[in-house]
C-alpha cells in the first residue's frame, strides 16, 4: 500500500507554529491537550480558545502571591490536582493519587522544582516555569519498603537547601498530603509545616480569563459527549439490552475522543437504583419507560472539570405524576438558588436565603446546596442549613468563582430519585450559567406531545 506524507505530517498544515490555545501545532508533542474533533467542534460553536501560556503563567502568579501574602517561604504540594495547577503537567494521574510519586515546590521568589517518576522528568519540560526537575518524592511502602525514612530524609534535606537559596532566613513551608514519613523528615530538618491546601483551594477558587474560556471549552465537549450518551440510551433501552455500564461507557468514551482525562465517579443508575442516590452504574439492563439519572464529575479538556448532572425518563409512557412533581422541584430548587449569587454575597447568606425542600425529600437531600469547581470538585461548600458548621466557610464570593448548584429530589422510601446539576461562573455584576443541557421535558411536564 503506498503511502503519502500528507497521510503522515505531524502538524495541522491549516496552521501555523501554534495552535489556537498557544501550544505548539506539533502531534508528537509531550504535552497534552484536546483533540482535532474537539477544536472543530469549538470553532463551529464560536468558542475562543484559552492562551494556555498566560493560563499556566496566572495560576503560578497567584500561588507565589498567595506564598508571599503567608509569609510562607514556599508551597510544596503533592496532590496531582495541585500539581496540576501549578505546572499544568500530568503524569498516570489516577495512578498517582494513590502512589503520591509527584511533588512541587514553589519559593517564595517564583523558582519552581518538581519531582517526578525518575524516568519521565521530561514530562514538564514543555513548562519554562518550571526551573529544575528531580525525583525522589516517592515516600509510599510498595517502592521504598523498609527504608521509606532513608528517602524521606534525603528529599526533606533537599527542600530544606531549596528553601535556604530561595527564601532565606523563612523555615514556614505550606504542604498539602504528605505521606506521614515526609512529614516527620521535615519537621527534623526544622520546617515548620503549615497547611497548604488552604492556601491551594483559595487560590485556585477564583479563574482567570483564560481558565474561564478553557472550561467554556470543556463544557461544550461535555455537553456533546453526553448529547451521544443520550441518544446511545434512547436507542438502545428500547432494545431490552443495554445496560447502565453500556450507557456510563459512551460518556466515557466521547470524552476521551475530545482530549478529556477521566471521570471521578460511577454515578449513573436507573429505575429504583436511583433512590437511594450515590448507587454505582453497574450491569442492570435498564427497563423500557424508567428513569436514568446521572452526574459527570468529568475531568475533561484541559484538565477542567464539568461536574453537572441530568435525569432523563426513557420510554414511550409517561412518567408518574410524582416523578413528574418532583422534577419540578428540582428545577425550582436549582433556579431559586442560582439567583441567590453573585460577587460580594456572603456564603452565609445564600444558606440563610436557601430555597427549601418538600418534607418528603428532606432525608434524601444531596450532601450540599452547591460547591466550588474547576480542577475537580473544589472550595467552597455551600452547605444546607441544617448541616452547616458556624465559621467554616465565612467568605464571600468573588468574579471569577466557579459554582456547582446541585438538586437531589429523593423521595424518602421512593422508588426513583431526581438529580440535577449545573455549573456557574460568578461575573462582575451577577452570575452566568455554563450549563445549556435542556433539562428532559418529559419529565419536566413540559413536553407538548
Amino acid at each position: 500500500m503506498e503511502q503519502h506524507f500528507r497521510d503522515n505530517r505531524k502538524i495541522d498544515p491549516s496552521r501555523g507554529a501554534l495552535l489556537g490555545d498557544n501550544t505548539p501545532n506539533d502531534a508528537n508533542r509531550v504535552e497534552i491537550g484536546p483533540t482535532p474533533l474537539a477544536y472543530r467542534e469549538w470553532e463551529s460553536a464560536g468558542l475562543l480558545l484559552p492562551d494556555l501560556q498566560a493560563m499556566r503563567r496566572y495560576r503560578w502568579e497567584r500561588l507565589t502571591r498567595f506564598i508571599n501574602d503567608r509569609d510562607y517561604a514556599g508551597l510544596l504540594v503533592f496532590d496531582p490536582l495541585n500539581i496540576r495547577y501549578a505546572t499544568d503537567s500530568t503524569n498516570m494521574q489516577l495512578w498517582n493519587t494513590h502512589n503520591p510519586f509527584r511533588a512541587v515546590l514553589l519559593c517564595a521568589d517564583g523558582y519552581m522544582v518538581i519531582w517526578d517518576y525518575k524516568n519521565s522528568p521530561f514530562l514538564s519540560a514543555f513548562n519554562p516555569l518550571v526551573k529544575e526537575r528531580r525525583s525522589g518524592a516517592d515516600l509510599f511502602y510498595f517502592d521504598r519498603g523498609d527504608k521509606v525514612d532513608v528517602a524521606a530524609d534525603v528529599f526533606a534535606n533537599e527542600v530544606r537547601i531549596l528553601l535556604a537559596e530561595h527564601a532565606p532566613q523563612n523555615r514556614r513551608l505550606a504542604v498539602d498530603k504528605i505521606m506521614l514519613h515526609g512529614l516527620r523528615a521535615l519537621e527534623a530538618q526544622q520546617i515548620e509545616v503549615l497547611p497548604g491546601e488552604e492556601l491551594t483551594e483559595k487560590s485556585r477558587a477564583v479563574k482567570g480569563p483564560d481558565e474561564i474560556r478553557a472550561m467554556r471549552c470543556a463544557s461544550h465537549a461535555c455537553e456533546t459527549a453526553v448529547n451521544a450518551m443520550e441518544q446511545a440510551a434512547r436507542a438502545g433501552v428500547p432494545r431490552g439490552d443495554m445496560s447502565e455500564d453500556d450507557i456510563w461507557s459512551v460518556l466515557h468514551a466521547q470524552n476521551i475522543r475530545r482530549g478529556g482525562e477521566w471521570i471521578e465517579t460511577r454515578l449513573l443508575t436507573s429505575g429504583p437504583r436511583t433512590n437511594p442516590w450515590f448507587q454505582e452504574c453497574g450491569g442492570r439492563i435498564v427497563q423500557n419507560n424508567e428513569i436514568v439519572a446521572f452526574d459527570t464529575d468529568l475531568i475533561g479538556s484541559y484538565g477542567i472539570c464539568v461536574d453537572i448532572s441530568r435525569t432523563w425518563w426513557i420510554g414511550d409512557a409517561k412518567p408518574r405524576p410524582d416523578m413528574v412533581s418532583a422534577m419540578q422541584h428540582g428545577m425550582e430548587h436549582i433556579r431559586a438558588n442560582m439567583a441567590l449569587l453573585g460577587p460580594g454575597v456572603p456564603i452565609s447568606q445564600i444558606i440563610a436565603q436557601s430555597h427549601r425542600l418538600d418534607p418528603q425529600y428532606q432525608a434524601g437531600k444531596y450532601g450540599c446546596l452547591m460547591h466550588g469547581v474547576g480542577l475537580c470538585d473544589e472550595w467552597p461548600l455551600i452547605a444546607y442549613p441544617d448541616r452547616a458548621v458556624a465559621g467554616a466557610f465565612d467568605y464571600v464570593l468573588e468574579p471569577g468563582m466557579t459554582l456547582c448548584v446541585e438538586a437531589l429530589i429523593s423521595p424518602e422510601a421512593g422508588d426513583f430519585s431526581i438529580k440535577l446539576e449545573d455549573q456557574v461562573l460568578i461575573t462582575e455584576d451577577g452570575f452566568e450559567n455554563l450549563t445549556t443541557y435542556p433539562f428532559d421535558p418529559v419529565l419536566a411536564g413540559t413536553d407538548p406531545s
